[in-house]
């Protein structure tokens, strides 16, 4: 499998963000990508009110997606809003990934870990969701982690019992001391943890300052690759990036034999 990870940029407008994953899909799909994953917040960024801009699965944002990877011929992975419940008389939205494959299928998984955390409380606008999710690709099992989940290693082992060999994480991730540390840190051990390829796919930093420096999780960049074993197979800069990368299931297939983590686990405990 070829994976592209597309670390762009998202602003306010959805239409605009949409031409942005239009295009950067077409740049991989040139160069023979059968995935592309965008970040978190691709249809808008963290920092402005979610509710007006939340879509279903079948509204025009994510038919965008849908129809992009129909015509590309891979499968998009991208962060957007789907509207969900009112709590305490405040509409709230779901923080839905959208995984749109080349026959048309659309799978979709709701961010189960809020990112309640650093002085932000995502969970005041956004509805958490409960169902680990796993989708197929060129005949491999890729699963849909978000963002502040990669701090929550079960989800991922969960992720590999259902036969992920790939999990793949976009990200906004919040900006501050020792942030870019953790953020490799945890993709390492939750490759480690589930003896699978991580791809962690974050917003690079935000080209307004303004923007970058609000309390809003708008991203770091940093977007990385790495293997079961824990080594880290690429690493982008803070800017905008797309890459590819030719992925080597084989490396799953010797960690869960070497390290064993998964068979040894005493599930009791």
């Amino acid at each position: 499998m070829r994976i592209a990870m597309a670390q762009v940029p998202s602003g306010t407008d959805p239409a605009a963000n949409l031409d942005l994953l239009r295009a950067r899909t077409e740049q991989a799909a040139a160069d023979g990508a059968d995935l592309v994953v965008f970040p978190e917040a691709m249809m808008c960024r963290f920092g402005v009110s979610l509710d007006p801009i939340a879509e279903p699965l079948d509204g025009p944002w994510a038919t965008g997606v849908r129809d992009t990877a129909t015509t590309s011929a891979v499968t998009i992975v991208a962060g957007m809003f789907t509207p969900a419940d009112t709590l305490d008389g405040r509409r709230r939205v779901r923080n839905t990934l959208i995984a749109a494959a080349p026959d048309g299928t659309v799978t979709s998984y709701d961010k189960i870990h809020l990112y309640d955390a650093f002085g932000f409380r995502e969970s005041a606008t956004v509805a958490p969701g409960s169902t680990p999710v796993v989708i197929e690709v060129g005949g491999h099992t890729v699963g849909l982690a978000t963002c502040y989940d990669i701090r929550f290693p079960e989800l991922f082992t969960t992720l590999a019992r259902a036969g992920a060999e790939l999990i793949v994480v976009p990200a906004s991730w919040g900006a501050g001391p020792g942030k870019q540390q953790q953020w490799r840190v945890l993709a390492q051990a939750r490759a480690l943890d589930s003896s699978t390829i991580v791809a962690a796919v974050g917003q690079p930093v935000p080209p307004d300052p303004g923007v970058a420096d609000s309390a809003a999780p708008t991203g770091i960049g940093h977007s990385l690759l790495v293997d079961p074993f824990g080594d880290v197979l690429a690493e982008y800069g803070d800017d905008e990036h797309l890459d590819l990368h030719e992925l080597d299931f084989d490396r799953v297939n010797k960690a869960r034999s070497t390290i064993a983590v998964l068979d040894n686990k005493m599930l009791h405990v």
